[in-house]
């Protein structure tokens, strides 16, 4: 027994940590906050081995799936509509945070060469997006805001790791060229997207001949993992083609795939989101708790101390970026500061704080080599992981733990768009599919019946959109006759006149419709 008491401990645990994201909308703390100290206590618990983190597989794992969620995810009008800000945070920022970092470390660590101080200001510049999009996702804040963090965390990556990359082959060999360097991001950029948009057509093409639900979902799991081993064995961004074949392959889904598996799809997609994301905060948890347990007390002051530093710098960089770069644009265009005006200082001051850092961070720090091209070993190695790792914490921590309190004192106006683009997007497939109706009434060959019966129903879901309060009591009677049903199927199965066969089906149906008509009508709840 006493063998399996680590995985008991472990599955206990896990327990607990899903338990906490369940749980976390109706606590104070953020579940990645939650989930990160979960990590600590557990690997602090005796018995428990903390598991030696392969940077290649770190990668490999969790930001393929995660970066084409995210980027499935995001609307592609959206992202275009507000390219420039996101280019300014997911590159400029960038390179000014690597910059400010790596002044600073110079500073903080006599004798440290540039090179190694640029590596470290590009393993912490770019914020996360697993914790971007699970903190501020769910709270009340405008839709530009999110979809400004959003686009900026699927392109940072791309842009820190090339950095990363130039500054680790400078240090390991001591030869840098920064026309070379830049060249080869945009070299990086242009080839990781076209392997994206290949990839993602030929995801499109194959669910577009399959008619099996389970076969298109693993075909969309699989989607992620090929652009990035595409990528990858082509030596250009793997990031930005997750980012390029996500964004394509949600262009064409909705054609593709039948409803059934779109439901299903999301069902998965959303637990395996779920899962890796909680994974990441545990087991970002636990590296910390080892890196210090691998450390004496009396030098905890010394390693730690220069990681608050530059995590002041990297919060420091932003709150003074992101400011002059929403009004500097406008200031030199004055077509520009017409057509898109300065946005309220509220959101500024929201995008400016929420700069989390995460998984990317930590896998970029233990891919550091440990040593050099002349067989030395790598200089201030351990140093960059104490910082990365203190960075991180201190990110997540204060910035996640004060970004509800903030979003609250703020009081951002409850946007009305998105309703407004809906109820006109219903009235309009409504009117069409009325059209359609009346066709096929004046075709002699459908049943008068059958148009009578769908025409008063098309009059009833346009008349919802007309009386919301209607819908709503229309909407909570569906709900009690659909229970009736159930129970209903329910008793027949316990009485042994249908199989559970049967029930499942029937039940399946029951459960569309009440998605279908949950989603006609969001207000019902």
């Amino acid at each position: 027994m006493e063998s399996h008491s680590p995985i008991l401990v472990g599955l206990a645990f896990a327990t607990l940590v899903v338990a906490l994201t369940a749980f976390g909308r109706r606590l104070p703390i953020p579940a990645p906050v939650l989930q990160v100290l979960a990590g600590l206590v557990l690997a602090a618990l005796p018995g428990v081995t903390v598991p030696t983190l392969q940077p290649d597989l770190v990668f490999f794992v969790f930001l393929p799936p995660i970066l084409w969620a995210a980027a499935f995810f995001t609307s592609l009008r959206e992202f275009t509509a507000n390219r420039r800000p996101i280019g300014l945070l997911a590159i400029g920022l960038v390179v000014a945070t690597t910059v400010s970092v790596a002044f600073a470390a110079r500073a903080l660590f006599p004798g440290m060469p540039w090179a190694v101080a640029v590596a470290l200001g590009a393993i912490v510049s770019p914020p996360d997006a697993v914790a971007a999009a699970a903190v501020v996702s769910r709270l009340p804040v405008p839709r530009r805001v999110i979809v400004v963090l959003e686009g900026e965390s699927l392109v940072n990556d791309a842009s820190a790791l090339v950095l990363y990359r130039s500054a680790v082959a400078a240090a390991v060999t001591g030869v840098f060229s920064l026309g070379e360097s830049v060249v080869r991001f945009f070299l990086d950029a242009g080839v990781g997207v076209l392997v994206g948009l290949a990839v993602g057509w030929v995801l499109v093409w194959a669910l577009r001949r399959t008619h099996d639900e389970l076969a298109e979902i693993l075909l969309t799991l699989a989607g992620p993992y090929a652009a990035w081993i595409l990528a990858e064995e082509m030596h250009v961004s793997a990031v930005l083609a997750c980012v390029a074949g996500g964004l394509y392959v949600r262009q064409h889904f909705s054609t593709v795939v039948g409803p059934r598996s779109r439901i299903q799809s999301k069902a998965v997609w959303d637990l395996v989101v779920f899962v890796l994301n909680a994974m990441i905060f545990v087991l970002l948890g636990m590296q910390f708790t080892a890196l210090l347990q691998a450390t004496s007390l009396a030098a905890l002051p010394s390693l730690l101390a220069p990681g608050l530093v530059i995590s002041a710098v990297c919060v420091v960089v932003r709150l003074l970026w992101v400011p002059i770069a929403t009004w500097m644009p406008r200031w030199l265009s004055p077509r520009l500061a017409r057509r898109d005006p300065l946005p309220q200082p509220r959101a500024v001051a929201l995008v400016a704080w929420t700069s989390m850092r995460g998984i990317v961070s930590l896998a970029t720090a233990l891919a550091l080599p440990l040593t050099l091209a002349n067989g030395e070993p790598f200089p201030f190695r351990q140093e960059l992981l104490y910082v990365t790792m203190t960075v991180i914490l201190f990110t997540l921590v204060v910035q996640g733990c004060t970004l509800a309190p903030l979003i609250r004192r703020f009081r951002f106006t409850p946007e009305t768009h998105h309703a407004q683009e809906e109820r006109f997007a219903r009235i309009e497939a409504l009117r069409r599919a009325s059209d359609v109706l009346e066709d096929a009434a004046a075709d002699g060959v459908t049943s008068a019946d059958d148009v009578s019966w769908l025409r008063a129903e098309l009059r009833d879901r346009m008349a919802a959109q007309q009386d919301p309060s209607r819908a709503r009591e229309r909407h909570l009677l569906r709900q009690r006759m659909r229970e009736a049903e159930r129970r209903m199927l329910v008793r027949l199965r316990n009485e042994g006149a249908i199989s559970d066969e049967v029930l499942r089906e029937l039940e399946q149906e029951l459960d569309l419709d009440a998605l279908r008509l949950a989603t006609a009508a969001p207000h019902a709840h």
